[in-house]
């Protein structure tokens, strides 16, 4: 990183001489001579001033001139990023233009009823589809949620069911029987706590029976409107091991997702999941990857053995 140039700015109390004084106007006083000078002492003695200690000095760096803004831009850099990044996230850009990828229409976003009201029947339908899609297929989540909504998907509606019906209703999500339990506890939590609407919060959402932390940020982000985080999934972690986007390699999406806040630009967060889930769906499979049709095969360190 190129270095910044800053001028030091010192403040330092200047010490007064005692040969001479200003007076109020501004004007320099003569100095006393030696016979005046007993006469001044014996009219006003003032014992002798012990020497102070040093004070520290407050020192403050501003950017020279010309050099803020762009200047200042390069010192809040982070100190570490991938080699290659911005090409090989063009590249993904480029591949996943077609936005066809089960995500693209099968996600989160898609999963709700949009007419339903009032609006905090939408965000519980959004907070509960991100419940069922963990370990499961778009597709799977997105029949299942097409089973409740039939039914009239509410916070009421969930604690009227019984857990046989409710299995029946999201069977075959990955773990449906704890997906149950989590469910019914959830939705009863928003209904004594949060008067049926779901936190607003990330701390609150993953307090929450059965919601994770990529749940929390997603559901911040589809419901609330709010980029609180890059939420990861085991596409994204994978994704990112592979292009080598993390300092070092990391063993668990959240893991993944704190290396990569150190260094992404907060205004890609919120694109970055579905780019990448997308990507994951289509290219960059967890077995037997499509390297040989990939953009980044030259760029990605995980293809170079292949």
């Amino acid at each position: 990183m190129n270095a910044v140039g800053v001028r030091m700015v010192v403040t330092r109390a200047r010490s007064q001489g005692t040969g001479a004084s200003l007076r109020p106007g501004g004007e320099k006083a003569a100095p006393l001579r030696s016979g005046e000078a007993a006469a001044e002492g014996r009219k006003s003695y003032s014992p002798v001033k012990r020497r102070r200690k040093a004070r520290r000095l407050s020192v403050a760096y501003e950017a020279s001139e010309g050099e803020e803004g762009e200047g200042a831009e390069r010192l809040q850099a982070p100190s570490w990023q991938p080699q290659d990044w911005r090409r090989q996230l063009d590249n993904i850009r480029t591949m996943r233009s077609g936005k066809d990828a089960p995500v693209d229409q099968l996600g989160a976003e898609h999963c709700f009823d949009p007419s339903a009201s009032p609006k905090q029947v939408q965000r519980y339908q959004v907070l509960l589809s991100l419940m069922l899609s963990s370990q499961t297929k778009d597709q799977v989540t997105a029949g299942a949620m097409q089973r409740l909504r039939a039914r009239g998907l509410t916070v009421d509606s969930i604690l009227q069911t019984d857990d046989s019906t409710l299995g029946t209703l999201i069977y075959p999500v990955g773990f449906w029987r704890s997906k149950v339990k989590y469910i019914k506890q959830t939705t009863a939590i928003l209904q004594q706590r949060y008067g049926g609407d779901i936190p607003a919060s990330v701390a609150e959402l993953v307090a929450l029976p059965g919601v994770g932390p990529k749940m929390a940020h997603l559901a911040m982000a589809v419901a609330w409107g709010t980029v609180s985080g890059i939420a990861v999934d085991t596409h994204v972690h994978r994704i990112a091991n592979r292009l080598r986007w993390t300092k070092k390699a990391t063993r668990s999406p959240e893991e993944t997702r704190r290396a990569l806040e150190e260094w992404l630009p907060r205004e890609l967060w919120s694109e970055i999941n579905g780019l990448l889930v997308g990507f994951g769906q289509q290219t960059c499979l967890p077995v037997h990857p499509r390297c040989q049709a990939c953009l980044n095969r030259a760029l990605c360190p995980a293809a170079q053995g292949l």
